[in-house]
């Protein structure tokens, strides 16, 4: 029988809005993650099948087929294809089962799966303007749900009043995220999956980026507090309980077992079991929970069998929530801290998250690891990986 492996797993660091990747399209960010994923393991690039890449807001630098024209930026030959998904925040997670399941049906041997997302330079939203091009979903969508505002912020509100979160316990949470960040950094947790981009000025100066700009140290509480909460007065949800608004990519290599070792390679994991459910596009991000427990059912595990998640950071309140509802260990949630520190670039986050996954599990000997995104409209991708 045919299997999916992960033979490596790189990212680029992620970068604040308006920070050091700003600077770099979209395209290039994402061909110099191609590139050091196939210089770290002597990969022939033209022996790719595909190359499956998550992107949100496809419009602008970021249309077009991103994930074809990251391959031809990368210098790859030209007969390697490429295709871009959109599953909201899940989509190169998304991409990663597609890649898996493309190798286990013997579609690919090898397949690149991945994502890219520059928020500074395609705002969040830019494909859901309210004026001439209208909202993306249609009178149906609004009359069956009684024309209500679909609006992220507020369900992650709602989810922390269904749980009795209260302003403390998801701004705790959050200085969580990133005293873990920082403790990753200074432990030199993240130097092996993350490949340095070189970011060109338009003088021609060129930059190394080789650090993720998100973490704050030395927050505190009372800090926390101060901040306004857009979405609800008097609510709980605020800048600094969320996830930063980010650029970044990561890329992971997939195969079969059989191939990896025809080319020397040695896999991280494997693909264990893959799930991905809808749920209430109102409250919206609570699609973990039963992402969650469809994955684990078909994969055959408990919860307690799991020895690190990485649930998505959107909101407090939504990785917080599937915390408790899960009844998962804290400690086992986002050991190297979360979105609300690192960031979220959307379309590039799946695969970020399971790259810090897999190298963590390898790094401290996890037999199995869990990941889960909440995704705009109510859906969850959710994947168990098996180290290897």
């Amino acid at each position: 029988m045919r299997d999916a492996v992960i033979v490596d797993a790189v990212r680029s660091p992620v970068g604040k809005r308006g920070g050091g990747l700003s600077g770099i399209h979209p395209t290039d960010l994402s061909a110099q993650i191609l590139q050091a994923l196939a210089e770290r393991n002597g990969l022939d690039p033209a022996l790719v099948d595909d190359v499956i890449w998550g992107c949100v807001s496809q419009v602008g630098e970021q249309a077009g087929c991103i994930g074809r024209y990251a391959v031809l930026a990368a210098g790859w030959p030209e007969h390697v294809p490429g295709l871009t998904v959109d599953r909201q925040c899940g989509s190169s997670q998304q991409a990663v089962h597609l890649a898996a399941a493309g190798v286990i049906a013997g579609h690919y041997d090898i397949a690149v799966a991945g994502g890219v997302e520059s928020m500074s330079r395609i705002p969040m939203g830019a494909t859901r303007a309210d004026g001439k091009f209208g909202k993306p979903y249609g009178p149906m969508v609004a009359e069956r749900y009684d024309h209500y505002q679909f609006n992220q912020g507020i369900g992650a509100e709602m989810i922390a009043e269904e749980f009795g979160f209260s302003r403390g316990d998801l701004d705790h949470h959050a200085l969580d995220s990133h005293e873990r960040a920082a403790r990753a950094v200074d432990e030199g947790r993240f130097t092996g999956q993350i490949a340095p981009i070189t970011v060109v000025g338009e003088d021609g100066t060129k930059t190394v980026v080789d650090t993720d700009e998100g973490i704050r140290r030395g927050g505190t509480l009372e800090k926390l507090a101060g901040l306004p909460t857009p979405f609800k007065e008097r609510g709980v949800i605020s800048a600094g309980n969320a996830s930063q608004i980010s650029d970044g990519s990561a890329a992971l290599l997939v195969t079969t077992s059989e191939v990896a070792a025809a080319h020397g390679w040695t896999p991280l994991a494997r693909v264990h079991s893959v799930a991905v459910v809808g749920a209430d596009p109102v409250t919206m991000l609570k699609g973990p929970i039963p992402a969650t427990a469809k994955v684990l059912d078909r994969a055959g595990l408990s919860i307690s069998d799991i020895g690190a998640f990485e649930i998505n950071e959107a909101f407090a309140s939504v990785s917080l929530g599937w915390q408790v509802a899960t009844g998962a260990g804290y400690s086992r949630l986002n050991p190297n801290g979360g979105a609300i520190a690192l960031g979220h670039p959307l379309g590039g986050s799946g695969a970020r998250l399971m790259t810090t996954l897999v190298h963590h599990m390898r790094d401290n000997g996890i037999r199995y690891g869990l990941q889960s995104m909440c995704e705009g409209g109510g859906m969850a991708n959710a994947t168990v990986l098996e180290l290897l």
